[in-house]
């Protein structure tokens, strides 16, 4: 059988390699606690299954593109209350079926294949980037970072700018948890403008934080949002990643050339499924009381590293903790055995060689278990 090369080339995606042994693990009867998948296990808050259930037509027909339009004002009326800015819900937001599936779309609206078009983003990274900018044929630019693992516009060199159709930024950062400043994601946006590259600024954890809430290049874009897109998502503030429900802002021409393509990928959410975003979107709740639970597990197992002497960087945000070791794949193969499945850093590309990720999926009585395994297991 023919394969796409890019398939080929590509292989399996790594995360799900990970949990696939993790599973054939627990199938052959090992306990295990799993920090590998950022798939949290608290409940969905009851709200929003209800209101799911009670949108279930009786007769079943297919969603529109552009979604339902009170999903478009609950995002919009989120977004005023959250940033403080106004967008046009008609022309500025479109629903998507989760965020995965819109950050892998994009890059096939903005890039024409074969013709050297760019598509960068900070390494390590979450694989999507990449993958859907390889689909789409454009040159990959992962750009390599270290410190703090903040993109900035002055870490993209001269050359890899010429060629940008589209810059992707993350912020709370996977698989880091840094966290970018709104004078970084202008700094970022003005460049993207001078180059005539898209922005798009994958925002799906910025609220999940700690301390000061995360920004958005929504704040700093102006009304019109030129040559900015945001992409946010339901699946960690509202504990809704079975749902499959996201959203991408910005600039109306963009959203415009976003709702062509998506038509022909036909890969509108269900509208049921935009009636439990809706409701999710208009509350916050919710979403402060499973910030809260995150914050809970992040505290614990960073007393586990602190007490190994091994540094926990950014990790102040989004759903992961990213710890500096020895050697990732040494690390995360002792502590498999030990019942306790982490992620190697460099499953997320160059650069995360030599940490560990661990999402904080487990539930806080685990963490506490796994304490004890990682101090055990990690002292040397």
């Amino acid at each position: 059988m023919h394969l796409n090369p890019i398939l080929s080339a590509m292989g399996g995606y790594p995360l799900a390699e990970i949990q696939m042994r993790a599973r054939s693990l627990r199938a052959a009867g090992k306990p295990l606690i799993d920090f590998s998948i950022g798939d949290p296990r608290e409940p969905t808050p009851s709200f929003i299954p209800e209101a799911l259930k009670q949108a279930v037509p009786a007769v079943s027909q297919y969603p529109t593109t552009v979604g339902l339009p009170e999903l478009r004002r609950a995002i919009g009326d989120y977004l005023a209350r959250r940033f403080q800015v106004s967008v046009d819900p008609d022309t500025q937001i479109i629903p998507t079926s989760g965020a995965k599936e819109a950050i892998f779309h994009t890059p096939f609206a903005f890039v024409e294949p074969g013709a050297g078009h760019g598509v960068v983003f900070g390494s390590p990274a979450y694989p999507v980037y990449e993958r859907g900018a390889r689909f789409a044929g454009a040159v990959t630019d992962p750009i390599p970072l270290k410190g703090d693992f903040v993109l900035r516009a002055a870490d993209i060199s001269d050359e890899s700018w010429e060629r940008a159709r589209l810059v992707w930024s993350c912020s709370p950062h996977n698989p880091t948890g840094s966290i970018t400043t709104t004078t970084e994601l202008a700094a970022l946006l003005e460049r993207c403008r001078e180059a005539g590259a898209v922005f798009a600024s994958d925002e799906c954890y910025v609220d999940v934080y700690e301390h000061d809430p995360p920004g958005s290049v929504l704040q700093v874009a102006g009304p019109d949002l030129a040559g900015t897109l945001a992409f946010y998502s339901c699946s960690k503030r509202s504990g809704m990643t079975g749902y499959r429900s996201g959203a991408i802002i910005g600039d109306a021409e963009a959203i415009a050339a976003l709702i062509d393509l998506r038509a022909s990928a036909g890969v509108a959410p269900p509208e049921f499924v935009q009636a439990a975003a809706a409701a999710a979107w208009s509350d916050d709740e919710h979403a402060a009381e499973r910030r809260a639970v995150f914050t809970a597990k992040r505290a614990v197992l960073r007393k586990a590293f602190e007490q190994l002497a091994l540094p926990v960087v950014g990790s102040t945000a989004a759903l992961y903790l990213w710890v500096a070791v020895a050697d990732d794949v040494a690390v995360s193969l002792q502590l498999l055995e030990q019942g306790i499945v982490v992620s190697p850093g460099r499953a997320f590309g160059p650069g995360g060689e030599g940490y560990i990720r661990l999402a904080l999926v487990p539930s806080l009585e685990e963490c506490e278990q796994a304490v004890d395994v990682l101090v055990e297991c990690l002292d040397v």
